[in-house]
């Protein structure tokens, strides 16, 4: 019954909604190509060879692709195995077709969730089971995976703040969601527990860890990173403070803080990475406003030095990250509280700060407090403060980098976890 309401109500939720979401497509880009998939429709697929299982992998956006990496090239290289990629947004439809191609069947845009679309993509893909990652939680989808007796397993699976405040509210409604997961990984003892606080059943949960943990980053060679710096115009000596996935208020914020470092006499250069390259625009604005030399990344190579340049461009956030002696982790200066991840930050071994919570990473930010791999701010003014001790401070920026370090590689080992326990599934639905 639940479901049914689910799908007579939710093209009315699509029709209210779509203004909203045609204009956000038409600021970031890129949605035109193959939109035939959100209504499931796309190139016939081959038939599975004899002996593998196909198995359809989504994964939402960018984030979650270059977590996802590992695992699926893990999979891809198990001769029983036939993968399909799914993405949602248009960023991450780019970097699956230019990382993942050589390794799939076919990458794709995951279907609208109403039973229509979904079935059609169902009866064009038909897997032989389905890998969610993070928060993709679709009721029809996961109706479609039950109608079928196909497994589903949620890996790297999370629960925000927001996600877990409204869920309580509808927890009476959840049992059938649920029921669509045979097997659901949390990150987490406390994503955990606020799962079986929700009624998933604890029998069908195992904790891996958080995959994102595991991440490898190829390191820019000495000259490739020289070479980096002057396409940005960011010179050779002067320390870089990087402002990391920000959101609107915290580019305001980092700019205040290093303008007053400059006026204090501490010679440094500021690199920003809005979270969404649309803002281009908004952040060009501010930086005219504020008269400061800059350069954005998507026009190409700098002609000379800057004293401010935006990393405008998807799927370089690694590399530009590796330019910095210090790291703000944007969208955790108040208003904002969700915070973006600072696991690449500390796998490459960089001064972190962020605002007082990143509530979508709770226990890591929290891990990275308890071992002195972190600095935390209170607000927009106590910002240039801390920023400015630490470009002061080699030594107190190494030990941070140094903690940050050694507590990824204590947290490793999710992926080898997550893909013994998705072979395991696999090998149960075979017999």
């Amino acid at each position: 019954m639940l479901l049914w309401i689910y799908r007579l109500l939710f093209p009315f939720l699509l029709l209210v909604s779509a203004p909203y979401y045609l204009l956000r497509m038409r600021r970031r880009r890129g949605y035109g190509e193959n939109f035939a998939h959100r209504f499931g429709s796309g190139e016939p697929l081959p038939p599975v060879p004899a002996g593998r299982r196909r198995i359809w992998l989504q994964a939402v956006s960018v984030g979650e692709m270059l977590a996802i990496g590992p695992v699926l090239e893990a999979l891809a290289h198990d001769p029983g195995i036939e993968l399909y990629l799914t993405t949602t947004t248009s960023t991450g439809y780019r970097l699956a077709r230019e990382r993942y191609a050589s390794e799939v069947v076919a990458v794709e845009y995951f279907p609208l969730d109403w039973f229509v679309f979904s079935a059609r993509a169902w009866r064009r893909v038909n897997p032989d089971l389905v890998i969610l990652a993070e928060g993709e939680r679709w009721p029809e989808h996961l109706a479609q995976a039950r109608h079928r007796k196909v497994p589903v397993i949620c890996i790297n699976a999370r629960m925000s703040d927001r996600s877990y405040r409204r869920m309580r509210g509808v927890r009476p409604f959840l049992r059938p969601l649920f029921a669509g997961i045979t097997r659901l990984l949390p990150t987490s003892e406390f994503d955990a527990r606020r799962f079986r606080e929700l009624g998933f059943p604890s029998e069908r949960m195992a904790i891996t860890g958080n995959i994102k943990l595991d991440v490898t980053i190829p390191l820019l060679s000495p000259a490739e990173r020289s070479d980096l710096r002057e396409a940005f115009g960011l010179g050779d000596t002067d320390p870089v403070l990087l402002g990391s996935s920000t959101w609107p208020g915290e580019e305001q914020a980092l700019l205040d803080a290093w303008q007053r470092l400059r006026e204090e006499g501490l010679s440094c250069r500021l690199l920003l990475v809005p979270r969404h390259a649309e803002r281009r625009d908004e952040v060009k604005a501010l930086l005219e406003r504020a008269g400061v030399s800059h350069h954005f990344r998507s026009r190409g190579r700098a002609t000379g030095e800057v004293d401010v340049a935006v990393g405008d461009t998807t799927g370089e956030l690694r590399a530009f990250t590796q330019l910095a002696e210090v790291v703000f982790i944007g969208k955790s200066l108040p208003p904002h509280h969700e915070g973006q991840t600072p696991v690449e930050a500390a796998a490459l071994g960089k001064a972190i700060v962020f605002g007082p919570q990143l509530s979508n990473f709770r226990s890591i930010s929290e891990e990275l407090l308890a071992a002195g791999a972190a600095r935390t701010v209170n607000s927009a003014t106590e910002l240039g403060d801390r920023l400015g001790k630490l470009l002061r401070s080699p030594s107190e920026r190494r030990a941070l980098g140094e903690a940050a370090q050694t507590w990824q590689r204590r947290n490793q080992g999710a992926v080898t976890r997550t893909v013994s326990l998705i072979h395991s599934e696999i090998s149960r639905s075979r017999n």
